[in-house]
């Protein structure tokens, strides 16, 4: 498990993340991350049930490295947390249907992934209560995502990560992705995609040789709000490889795993 970079998101003070107990602001600025050149630094599973706040995280998480998965609830934590096998946890205790204290409870017992508790109530007691079941740390809303980052880095430095340098560059076989730049070169030529082709391509170099389902595509370059066909990354999947020249029959990175989704990595033909 690596430690997040030294770099933090710019953010102006006033900037906070969720609603206090006395049920304030509901609104939450919103950090884009699109362009930000990130590293690979695994999953990181934010569970909460407000879809403005569980965006924000998810932009946030992504532009520090981690490749984010959203959860509404208890039940679907516990689920994506099983299937995922999430790096770090950010762990909204005020959930519906199963408590996010017994969710905590029972993610300590089957993870060591650092677990973040954020809570709209921030008593004394509740913190000791969070941290007693298994937390690692715990925020009270509303919080900045300047402070969630800062907290994130210090559990990880004390589970033992070590700090790595963002990763702005992928080269694959012929295929080079510049996060950097946002540009793509095939052989040294450059070849163009939409914003979010090069999203995708990008999430796909950066985990090299990993299998994403259609739902964690969607999750993690469309976003939780998204409401339209999953076939879409399909879609966008046909247009990728037509810019790289890698067709579906004998692809050489781009391929479908054939009942799970896809994958990037590199088949030399002469392997």
């Amino acid at each position: 498990m690596h430690a997040l970079p030294s770099r933090v998101l710019p953010l102006v003070p006033s900037q906070r993340c969720g609603r206090p107990a006395d049920g304030g602001d509901r609104r939450a600025p919103r950090v884009k991350a699109a362009g930000t050149p990130v590293a690979t630094r695994g999953w990181a599973l934010i569970v909460d049930d407000e879809p403005h706040v569980a965006e924000l995280l998810r932009e946030t998480l992504a532009a520090e490295g981690f490749t984010p998965v959203i959860a509404g609830d208890g039940l679907a934590a516990l689920r994506r947390a099983r299937e995922h096998s999430p790096d770090v946890i950010v762990l909204d205790i005020g959930l519906p249907g199963i408590d996010g204290l017994e969710v905590c409870r029972t993610l300590r017992k089957e993870t060591q992934a650092p677990i973040i508790v954020v809570s709209a109530r921030g008593g004394e007691i509740d913190r000791v209560v969070g941290l007693e079941v298994g937390a690692d740390d715990y925020v009270s809303k509303p919080f900045s995502p300047r402070e969630l980052v800062a907290r994130i880095r210090a559990v990880l430095r004390r589970s033992g990560g070590a700090p790595v340098q963002p990763a702005k560059r992928r080269t694959i076989g012929d295929v080079s992705v510049d996060a950097d730049r946002r540009e793509v070169t095939v052989n040294g030529k450059l070849v163009r995609l939409k914003p979010r082709e090069f999203d995708l391509l990008w999430l796909f170099a950066r985990n090299e040789g990993r299998v994403f389902t259609r739902d964690q595509l969607i999750e993690a370059v469309w976003g939780f709000d998204f409401e339209g066909d999953p076939r879409t990354v399909d879609v966008h999947v046909r247009r990728i490889r037509r810019a790289l020249r890698d067709p579906a029959e004998g692809s050489r990175y781009l391929h479908t795993v054939h009942g799970l989704g896809y994958k990037f990595s590199f088949a030399d033909e002469a392997s």
